[in-house]
């Protein structure tokens, strides 16, 4: 079951994403690290309705970001739609443990429609740019790929910004 997150799974997602950094981190994939994603980042998400969870049995598997705010860094990015009436998938993830079983297309799947009902026109988001397999779970998507921003606290390598047009 998808569903918004409480503040008190926080440890539990926390717990999710550190497994996934160190699982990237030891396929050579430095997305992740100590600075990102962050306790205060996911306060903010469930603050703002933003973060959702797949569980099962009572137990967070994953989690997703539907957000409707733009972040400064994607604005140089020519978007294959106007702003202003997209959502932006952050901080997606499946526990290392769980993962290759479809959690992450059932969180992608509902972000999507979620998007769609509520009348969005894209859905946005980044990934990157070491990390090829979900480059290319994105592109067998549908998404296309637009242009490359930086987050230099995480990495010297860009990440690639794309957009679904719904």
């Amino acid at each position: 079951m998808i569903r918004r997150a409480k503040i008190s799974e926080t440890p539990d997602i926390l717990t999710i994403t550190r497994a996934c950094a160190q699982k990237m981190q030891e396929n050579g994939i430095f997305q992740w690290n100590e600075h990102y994603p962050s306790k205060e980042a996911f306060i903010k998400d469930i603050e703002r309705d933003e973060l959702f969870v797949i569980e099962e049995n009572n137990i967070v598997q994953g989690t997703i970001v539907i957000s409707t705010l733009m972040d400064d860094e994607y604005r140089p990015i020519q978007w294959l739609t106007p702003n202003g009436n997209s959502t932006y998938i952050h901080r997606l993830s499946v526990h290392p443990d769980l993962q290759g079983k479809g959690l992450a297309q059932q969180m992608m799947d509902f972000a999507e429609n979620y998007s769609k009902e509520k009348k969005f026109v894209s859905v946005r988001l980044d990934t990157f740019s070491q990390n090829k397999r979900n480059q290319g779970f994105y592109e067998q998507r549908g998404y296309r790929k637009l242009g490359d921003i930086f987050f230099p606290k995480q990495s010297e390598h860009p990440f690639h910004c794309y957009e679904l047009v719904l």
